[in-house]
């Protein structure tokens, strides 16, 4: 491709506007490899677990730091 023609290519990108941005778009998703349905499952499942740890954790060392502090600071 020459350098000539690859000026025009991008005027015309950049001449289409809203419209051409919205048919790229389209182009581009159709693109996309979407996971499976066994795949979502598995990932759902996964984020459900690790946030439901990281819930424990944090809940249960806010707790003894709560108590902690409670007992270092005297306010029991």
């Amino acid at each position: 491709m020459s350098a000539k023609n690859s000026v025009k290519t991008e005027k015309a990108i950049k001449s289409n506007g809203l419209f051409g941005f919205f048919r790229e778009v389209k182009v581009e998703v159709k693109k996309i490899t979407w996971p499976s349905k066994d795949e979502t499952k598995k990932a759902f499942v996964a984020v459900i677990v690790f946030t439901l740890m990281y819930t424990i954790l944090v809940g249960g060392l806010d707790s003894i730091f709560n108590n902690l502090f409670k007992m270092i600071l005297n306010f029991k």
